[in-house]
């Protein structure tokens, strides 16, 4: 099924309404996942809108939060964003730091007692709008396992740096510290496919290619897959982002966050508040000349794409490119939706009574 971009963003809208949000945050919502669809992140996309209406109904999400800062010198703040959904506390956390950053150069906030954020660009592209360096990092569901280990402690924990350019997009690392994010996992159990091997162990601590092995009960791996393809690497980048999102800012942290996915329940005694998040912004004027650091950004970017070549058909991507592309291809032709996507958001409309988001098209 493909649904053009505004039907699919007036259907998350509605669905964010019937649970409680504000116009204003029901709208902020839904722009956050179908900017993933748009960006071919399709696994943070539409097809996690029900898992939010899920919390909601666990009583584990508050749809009418009072996000504030509680802590905050001229430069840092930490937010609380009263147990509503990150994808509205991370950008209020966002526009925090940019004005932050705007008055002192940078601004660095940690937010805590928030869910699920969403895609972690969405976030530090906010502040490549304001010509400034983004940056977004989030703790997640723990479902991977730490080097030397088959025990879930940490989650997919993404970090995301966003760079503005000039003449091309901006360049927008955007990835997950584990092997593989565990929304892909979802979507080749969704299609029945298998895994490349080295994302994900079985409740015996082996590989294995089977796409539900962490559903029943067995763990992911950090980036690099094992010790001795690096994945000690990908744990410490995981660590980092746990302890900047969790310890730092007084949320849970390490196998205490409360799980978005369906198949684990949050565990007793939570040292801290919620799921946590860490942004940053920093002006690049603060550093240099804005058009002078663009020209510069152009000229690296194109270096990079004029590189030698293994595979003649194949040329060096640009962190961001790839994404880019996606919105300008699903801007015009729509954004496809495997199966079971469509019948979850089907299941939503039949719950709440409003038109599916193909009525019209």
């Amino acid at each position: 099924m493909t649904i053009p971009e505004q039907h699919l963003r007036a259907f998350t809208y509605r669905i964010f309404k019937s649970i409680g949000c504000s116009d204003a945050d029901a709208s902020l919502a839904a722009d956050v996942l179908v900017s993933a669809d748009l960006r071919g992140i399709d696994s943070h996309g539409v097809a996690r809108l029900s898992g939010y209406v899920r919390l909601w109904e666990d009583n584990r999400l508050n749809a009418t939060p009072n996000v504030r800062i509680v802590h905050e010198t001229p430069s840092t703040a930490t937010v609380d964003g009263d147990g509503g959904l990150g994808l509205v506390v991370a950008p209020y956390a966002m526009d925090v730091a940019i004005e932050k950053a705007r008055q002192y150069g940078s601004g660095w906030v940690a937010i805590r007692n928030s869910n699920h954020f969403g895609i972690a660009g969405y976030h530090a592209l906010k502040a490549v709008e304001q010509e400034m360096i983004g940056y977004a990092l989030t703790n997640a569901s723990p479902l991977v396992a730490p080097t030397f280990s088959s025990e879930r402690l940490l989650g997919t924990n993404p970090i995301c740096y966003a760079f503005p350019a000039g003449q091309y997009p901006p360049v927008v690392v955007d990835m997950a510290t584990s092997a593989a994010a565990n929304g892909k996992l979802e979507i080749a159990d969704r299609t029945g496919k298998p895994i490349p091997e080295g994302w994900a162990l079985d409740t015996q601590g082996n590989p294995t290619t089977d796409a539900a092995a962490v559903k029943k009960g067995g763990a992911l791996l950090p980036l690099g897959s094992d010790r001795e393809h690096g994945s000690h690497k990908g744990f410490g980048l995981s660590a980092t982002v746990d302890i900047l999102s969790g310890v730092l800012s007084g949320a849970n942290y390490g196998p205490w966050v409360p799980p978005f996915v369906a198949y684990l329940q949050p565990v007793a005694d939570q040292p801290g508040q919620g799921i946590g998040h860490f942004v940053g912004a920093m002006r690049v004027d603060g550093f240099r000349p804005v058009s002078e650091f663009k020209a510069n950004m152009d000229q690296w970017i194109a270096r990079f794409k004029e590189a030698r070549r293994i595979n003649e058909q194949q040329p060096v991507v640009i962190p961001g490119e790839p994404e880019y592309e996606s919105v300008q291809q699903r801007k015009t032709h729509g954004i496809p939706l495997v199966d079971a996507v469509w019948q979850d958001l089907m299941g939503l409309a039949s719950k709440f009574g409003i038109e599916s988001p193909a009525a019209g098209h």
